[in-house]
C-alpha cells in the first residue's frame, strides 16, 4: 500500500520531534521505534526509511529489529486487537476452537485487520493466565475460561449488538 504525501508530511512532523529528542545513534533505535509505534499504532515504511537516514543504519537492520520484537508491527492494527492464547494450557482446553470461530466471524486470518479497521487478530503463546485457560484478550483485557459463546458475546458487544 503506497503512502500519500499527506501521510508523509504527518510522519515528517512527528519525526522532527524525534530528531530533537534523540541523538542519531543506533542505541536509540528501540526507544524511537517505541515512540513511533505508540504514535501511529504501527511502524510505517516511510518512517523506517527516514530513521535509516537519521541513524545511519541500513533499513534491513531496522526491519530486523521491528520483526524480532512482537511489540512492533508493520501494519496498522484495528480499533480492537483480539489475541487468542494458543499456549499449551489454553490449547488443551480448546482455544483453537475460539481462534477458528474468531477467524470465521471476522473473515480474516491471524495477523490481519478487517477492512473497516475495527478488528485485528493475533495469536499468542502465553499471557500468564494459565489457570484461567482458555484465554483471549481484547486490547489487553483478559477473558478467562472462555468459550466460543463468550467470544460471540464479546464480538456482539463490540460490534454494537450486530451479529454476523
Amino acid at each position: 500500500m503506497s503512502e500519500t504525501n499527506c501521510g508523509q508530511r504527518i510522519q515528517d512532523e512527528f519525526l522532527k520531534d524525534i530528531y530533537e529528542t534523540y541523538k542519531p545513534e543506533k542505541d536509540n533505535l528501540i526507544q524511537i521505534l517505541n515512540e513511533v509505534q505508540e504514535h501511529f499504532g504501527y511502524i510505517p515504511k516511510y518512517t523506517q526509511l527516514k530513521l535509516s537516514e537519521f541513524l545511519n543504519m541500513p533499513m534491513a537492520e531496522i526491519f530486523g529489529v521491528i520483526t524480532f520484537y512482537s511489540r512492533f508491527t508493520l501494519e496498522p492494527k484495528g480499533k480492537y486487537t483480539i489475541s487468542v492464547c494458543l499456549g499449551t494450557a489454553c490449547f488443551v482446553k480448546g482455544s483453537q476452537k475460539i481462534m477458528d470461530r474468531l477467524k470465521e466471524r471476522l473473515g480474516i486470518e491471524a495477523g490481519q485487520t478487517t477492512e473497516d479497521g475495527m478488528f485485528s487478530i493475533d495469536e499468542t503463546r502465553c499471557v500468564g493466565a494459565c489457570g484461567l485457560a482458555p484465554v483471549f484478550t481484547v486490547n489487553g483485557e483478559v477473558y478467562g475460561k472462555a468459550t466460543v459463546q463468550t467470544l460471540d458475546k464479546v464480538l456482539d458487544e463490540l460490534e454494537g449488538g450486530d451479529s454476523k
